[in-house]
C-alpha cells in the first residue's frame, strides 16, 4: 500500500468510527452491543450517562486528533492545530474517565473488564503525559506521547475490525470474541505506536537553534 492510500485509509477509519455514535442517536442500536447487556442495566440511568459520554467524547478524539500528526496541516494551521490538540485532550479526559466506569459493566466478565480499564488508564496517562510535556517545552517528547495516546484512541477502530475477524471469520460467539477484543483492539495499537516512535529521528533533527525562541505549542509538530 503507497504511503497516500495509508493515509487515505487512516483518516476514512478515523472519520467514519468518529461519526459512529451519531448512530445511537439515529437508529435502533439495540441489536448490537446493547443487545448484550441486561435490561436492569439499560434502565441504570448512571451507566447510561457514562456510557454515552464515553462514546460522544471518544468520537470527538477520533475526529479532531487524526490531524495533529499531519505535518503539512500543522505547519499551515497552526493556530487550528493547537485548538483540536486541546478539544483532543479535554474529550479523552471525559471519554477515558467514562471508559473506566463503564469498564466494570463489559461484556465478556473480568478478561473484558481487565483490557477495557487497562486501556482507560493508559488512554489517559499517556494523553496527560503528552498535555504535561508540551506545558513544559518538550515538544519532541509530547509527539511521542502523543502518538501513544493516538494509538490508544484508534482502539475504537481496530475493536471493529477484529470483531467481524472473530464472529464471521472465526466463527466465534459475541462473547466468547469480545474478552479477547478487549485486548487485541489496543494492545497491537500500542506496539504498533512504540516501533513508529523508535523509526522516526525527530531527535536527531530537533536543533536548539531551530527551536529556539518559540513558543511551547509553536513547537509542537
Amino acid at each position: 500500500m503507497s504511503k497516500k492510500a495509508a493515509w487515505a485509509l487512516y483518516i476514512f477509519l478515523a472519520v467514519s468510527v468518529g461519526l459512529y455514535p451519531l448512530a445511537y442517536l439515529l437508529f435502533d442500536m439495540r441489536g448490537g452491543l446493547l443487545g448484550t447487556k441486561t435490561a436492569a442495566l439499560l434502565q441504570n440511568r448512571t451507566w447510561q450517562a457514562f456510557f454515552y459520554s464515553h462514546i460522544s467524547l471518544g468520537g470527538v478524539a477520533l475526529l479532531t486528533g487524526w490531524s495533529q500528526f499531519m505535518p503539512r496541516f500543522r505547519a499551515r494551521h497552526l493556530p487550528l492545530h493547537r485548538t483540536l490538540g486541546k478539544i483532543y485532550v479535554a474529550a479523552v479526559m471525559g471519554s477515558g474517565l467514562a471508559g473506566l466506569y463503564i469498564a466494570f459493566y463489559a461484556t465478556g466478565g473480568l478478561v473484558s473488564s481487565l483490557g477495557f480499564g487497562m486501556l482507560a488508564t493508559l488512554w489517559l496517562g499517556t494523553t496527560w503525559k503528552a498535555y504535561d510535556l508540551i506545558r513544559k517545552r518538550a515538544p519532541i517528547e509530547h509527539r511521542e506521547w502523543m502518538i501513544r495516546s493516538y494509538a490508544l484512541c484508534f482502539a475504537a477502530v481496530t475493536l471493529r475490525l477484529w470483531l467481524p475477524l472473530f464472529t464471521a471469520g472465526f466463527k466465534l460467539s459475541f462473547y466468547d470474541a469480545y474478552p479477547l477484543i478487549a485486548w487485541l483492539c489496543w494492545v497491537p495499537n500500542l506496539l504498533v505506536a512504540e516501533a513508529i516512535i523508535r523509526i522516526k529521528p525527530w531527535r536527531k533533527r530537533a536543533s536548539p537553534v531551530a527551536t529556539k525562541g518559540i513558543t511551547p505549542m509553536q513547537k509542537v509538530g
